[in-house]
């Protein structure tokens, strides 16, 4: 077809019918597509581009700092110094306890900390107890920190003073946060020791353990396991009571727990110089049951035992307990206290004396006499008796 020519393309009119598009002129350029409009489509694209370039970046930037920021909480990082003493109560969950956390500093994030406990099977592993915490530890230091075997639980040191007896120790040691009266209690009355010296006494009254406690100073956790507490003080008094005294025990003629009991009554009456001389009187009466004592050993101490403590009265002598040695013959059925050492070797040891009796001078010291009357005649002669 020659150049000059083309073929008209075809379009209706408003009536429907095809009318045909004018020739072009001889040297009239075909109809071209805007380039303005191609213009503005490419720059549509490019800022399309851009902008989800710049989303990019920001959420990579945005993510990443809170990544930081997560990731310092986890690992502790860029945190002011502050330790505190954290107590878990057995009653607690681990959201109470995240709830604490936070609020103590330790923390920033708890849904964090409870997703890594989650992740790391850690939320079942904390135990009850009180712990010190600081927020140099991370969330692995921070939930190892708090179980039974951590080095961060809180320790505190008792010391049990000699002659105390085993209610004492208990207000004591439920005083000092290691556990309450009555979870003691319990644990002496019901737990079954792995101690020879034990085996012969029923379990059911806690006061089975009486004489056993070994007075010494301890080292608890707070709070402790009862029964390991008890059995902490039943393992020292085991390795002070060795082989070489228990031999002794047997050439006696007393059993150990007879011979705990003599100590017990020397360890709530004697001073620190006088501890032979009073075992000498309590062996000599407990030898002479026909003689002018008859067997009764008529010491106080054991009167302090069974009436809570309170100063003795003339009434107190006829309480009807077997612990009252005015009343009943011979050694009381256990201990009254828990003595120490020197009190368990003098009551193995008494002083070579016949003496039957002693009492308190006005000076603070015992005089000791063989016969009932050298000693009303010092009684008379003293102050503190008038």
């Amino acid at each position: 077809m020659p150049q000059d020519y083309y073929e008209p393309r075809e379009r209706r009119s408003s009536h429907g019918e095809r009318e045909a598009r004018p020739p072009r002129r001889e040297g009239q350029e075909p109809p071209r597509r805007s380039r303005k409009k191609k213009r503005r489509s490419a720059g549509r694209t490019a800022a399309l581009v851009l902008l989800y370039v710049t989303v990019v970046i920001g959420l990579s930037v945005l993510l990443a700092c809170v990544g930081w920021i997560a990731a310092g909480d986890v690992l502790a990082l860029n945190k002011d110094y502050k330790e505190i003493t954290f107590t878990i109560t057995p009653e607690e969950k681990f959201d109470d306890i995240a709830d604490r956390l936070k609020d103590e500093g330790m923390i920033e994030y708890k849904s964090l900390f409870n997703l890594f406990a989650s992740v790391t099977h850690k939320k079942d592993k904390l135990s009850p107890g009180t712990y010190t915490l600081n927020t140099d530890m991370d969330y692995r230091a921070l939930l190892a920190g708090m179980q039974s075997n951590s080095a961060n639980r809180s320790q505190v040191k008792i010391a049990i003073p000699e002659g105390y007896n085993i209610d004492q120790i208990f207000t004591l040691l439920s005083e000092k946060g290691v556990a309450t009266v009555e979870e003691l209690r319990e644990a002496a009355a019901d737990h079954d020791y792995a101690f020879s010296f034990l085996q012969d006494i029923p379990l059911g009254d806690y006061r089975r353990l009486e004489g056993y406690l070994m007075p010494d100073t301890y080292t608890f956790y707070t709070p402790h396991d009862p029964v390991l507490a008890l059995n902490k003080l039943l393992v020292y008094f085991d390795s002070q009571v060795g082989d070489s005294l228990r031999a002794q025990v047997e050439q006696s003629g007393y059993t150990l727990r007879e011979i705990l009991t003599i100590a017990s009554l020397i360890e709530r009456e004697a001073t620190s110089e006088d501890r032979t001389e009073v075992s000498a009187v309590i062996h000599n009466r407990l030898k002479n049951q026909d003689g002018g004592t008859q067997g009764f050993l008529q010491i106080d101490a054991t009167l302090f035992y069974i009436n809570g403590g309170k100063e003795p009265t003339a009434a107190d002598r006829e309480i009807d307990s077997p612990y009252n040695t005015y009343k009943y013959k011979g050694l009381p059925p256990g201990p009254i206290a828990n003595p120490g050492m020197e009190s368990i070797v003098a009551a193995l040891n008494p002083a070579d004396s016949n003496n039957y009796y002693y009492a308190l001078g006005d000076d603070d010291v015992h005089h000791f006499f063989r016969t009932y009357d050298q000693l009303q005649k010092f009684i008379n002669s003293q102050e503190r008796y008038k």
